[in-house]
């Protein structure tokens, strides 16, 4: 039987019509291609590499003692960002109001939506925790702290939580001791973050978490597809800053790129070009937030390392 009276029977039992009919309404219907003779030979591979791609982002820490003195707030940051056309900004938690207890929901909404109707991502926010302070119910309050700031970011729409390692001296507990509840705290707040969508982006500061090697270990302790680096390329001290990045750099999600980094223990200017080879090479595809540090006007520093940022960059 052909594949034409197969399917006129079945058209016939339950319409009741005659094969003039059926005739008349396949006639209208576009020639379809038998499956059996589709190909996706025309359907490009997915590639196995993807390039790189930048989407520069400001970390509002640059605008920090304007911020926490009150002569701005994040709307003027926000609208700052936009005339300058970064992509995104990066609004860390203490300068929302309340901070550290959670923005209202009508706060967050209006943030989002002038970030929005500005053209802006937010690409991140971040907290202050101690994981290497000896006091578990301090910790238990910090690991509740960053719970309740997932949920702001899920609601933002931003994709990561900043979070640090600590800077408690710890003393009487050795690093294994402090490495293993840091890992198990920090494990809880991916948790928290694989429920709501956000990913736990942990800083190599100079803290407790001093070098690649420490970031690594970290990472393999903890072991979740939800922890990520917010690699802080002035935080490198203890080897050169370039070759710890490309150890780190596959676990990084969010940066700080700042003016300088540390070489044989002195600030250098970063060298931005270099950088960029090596992260280019790399093929980070995300958010590259800039971050200026120490004395002068933020409102000079920023665009003057952003220029020098798109010159090597983008």
């Amino acid at each position: 039987m052909l594949d034409g009276d197969l399917l006129y029977i079945q058209y016939a039992m339950k319409t009741k019509n005659s094969r003039r009919d059926f005739l008349k309404m396949m006639a209208l219907i576009p020639t379809i291609p038998v499956l059996s003779s589709f190909s996706f030979s025309n359907i490009p591979e997915k590639p196995a590499v993807l390039s790189h791609r930048f989407k520069l982002s400001l970390n509002l820490y640059s605008f920090n003692q304007l911020l926490r003195d009150g002569a701005i707030d994040l709307f003027d940051v926000l609208h700052f960002c936009a005339q300058h056309n970064f992509d995104a900004i990066d609004p860390t938690g203490y300068y929302f109001p309340g901070y550290p207890a959670p923005p209202s929901m009508a706060f967050i909404n209006e943030f989002k939506r002038e970030a929005f109707l500005l053209g802006l991502d937010i690409s991140g926010t971040g907290v202050r925790n101690d994981f290497a302070n000896p006091d578990p119910a301090a910790r238990k309050a910090d690991v509740e702290m960053i719970r309740q700031w997932v949920e702001v970011a899920a609601k933002m729409g931003a994709p990561n939580l900043r979070i640090f390692s600590g800077t408690n001296p710890h003393d009487g507990f050795s690093r294994d001791q402090v490495f293993k509840w840091m890992a198990h705290d920090i494990r809880t707040c991916c948790d928290y973050g694989k429920e709501m969508g956000v990913i736990i982006a942990i800083q190599n500061h100079n803290d407790f978490i001093r070098t690649a090697a420490d970031v690594d270990r970290i990472f393999e302790m903890v072991d979740s597809d939800w922890l990520g680096l917010n690699l802080d390329i002035g935080s490198y001290r203890e080897a050169d800053p370039y070759r710890e990045i490309e150890k780190n750099i596959a676990k990084a999600v969010t940066w700080q790129i700042k003016e300088n980094v540390w070489m044989d223990g002195k600030e250098t200017p970063t060298d931005l070009c270099k950088l960029s080879g090596i992260i280019k090479k790399a093929g980070y595809r995300g958010y590259l937030p800039l971050e200026t540090l120490g004395a002068g006007d933020p409102y000079q520093k920023v665009p003057r390392l952003l220029h020098e940022v798109r010159q090597c960059m983008v």
